[in-house]
């Protein structure tokens, strides 16, 4: 069973936690997600099953769209509500700066990642440190915000936005950051993703559903290829049927035996590649000599 399902993470589990209770009821060995959600956020989480656990990595690269609530007035040390209270005020800004400081918060932006997060510091995870006492030095990573956009105020603290993002970019940082620019303080209080590339809300299912699915016999019908979770997230090429034998078995076959690309197809870049209407895998246009070639990076027929 090769795919990937989009699954309507609940709230009060893990990223992981979803991969263990799909591989035991589903009795499916390989299973993996593709990046971790908050455990107290809900919503878009594409998991891979058997081979499509290869092509996890591309899936990640897709943007994702968040709506955050963000609580101000409150900073804590894990920069939502779950965590220790580090400052109160009640110096509250009004709607108009608060939209303003959204905007401020927008394109390239360099973020330093929260202690209480899953990112790895040589071998350590971060939260692991945390829970230690333990506070290092984090480097800023540059994140790539392409809109904030204001949705409600709810008084007296609460604000309602949806951000549209990078992949790797920490909502609570952005909370956070928010929060110190406005002067008052800001923490996230609720979390939903509501897409990541091409995989959005309104065609995730909860876990209830595809356990009901898999029971009925249904599940296939929830699976989504993997020429199709690939889509938008890179071009592709058409090889002549011909050129099946020696693409399965991952040699390289002459660029002349393209049939058909998509647009956006560049030497060196990941594509997926067909056989026809067969979908081969990811692979690669590379010079090779004195001309081109199709090169696989992964099989997976």
């Amino acid at each position: 069973m090769n795919g990937v399902i989009n699954v309507l993470k609940p709230p009060g589990m893990t990223s992981s936690d979803v991969v263990v209770y799909l591989r035991r009821n589903l009795k499916i060995r390989k299973v993996g997600h593709t990046g971790t959600l908050d455990p107290e956020a809900s919503g878009v989480l594409p998991v891979c099953l058997g081979k499509a656990t290869r092509i996890a990595d591309y899936i990640m690269q897709g943007n994702k769209v968040y709506r955050c609530t963000m609580k101000l007035g409150i900073t804590t040390d894990t920069c939502d509500l779950t965590g220790g209270v580090i400052s109160r005020s009640d110096q509250l800004p009004d709607v108009e700066r608060i939209i303003h400081a959204l905007s401020v918060f927008q394109g390239e932006l360099e973020q330093i990642p929260p202690m209480h997060s899953a990112l790895k510091v040589k071998g350590k995870k971060l939260y692991e440190l945390a829970r230690q006492g333990i506070e290092i030095e984090r480097k800023p990573r540059k994140v790539i915000i392409m809109e904030n956009k204001y949705l409600a105020f709810y008084p007296p603290d609460e604000v309602l936005f949806e951000t549209t993002c990078s992949k790797g970019t920490y909502i609570r940082a952005l909370c956070r950051d928010i929060g110190n620019y406005l002067g008052c303080g800001a923490v996230m209080s609720n979390l939903v993703r509501i897409a990541s590339g091409n995989f959005h809300l309104a065609q995730a299912h909860t876990l209830e559903e595809i356990i009901e699915a898999y029971d009925l016999g249904q599940f296939v019908e929830l699976i989504i290829p993997m020429d199709k979770a690939l889509e938008s997230i890179m071009p592709s090429i058409v090889l002549d049927e011909s050129c099946k034998e020696k693409i399965s078995h991952g040699n390289k076959v002459g660029s002349e035996n393209i049939v058909d690309q998509s647009e956006g197809v560049t030497p060196d870049q990941p594509c997926s590649v067909f056989c026809g209407s067969v979908f081969m895998g990811i692979g690669y246009l590379n010079a090779y000599g004195n001309r081109q070639v199709v090169q696989m990076k992964c099989v997976l027929i």
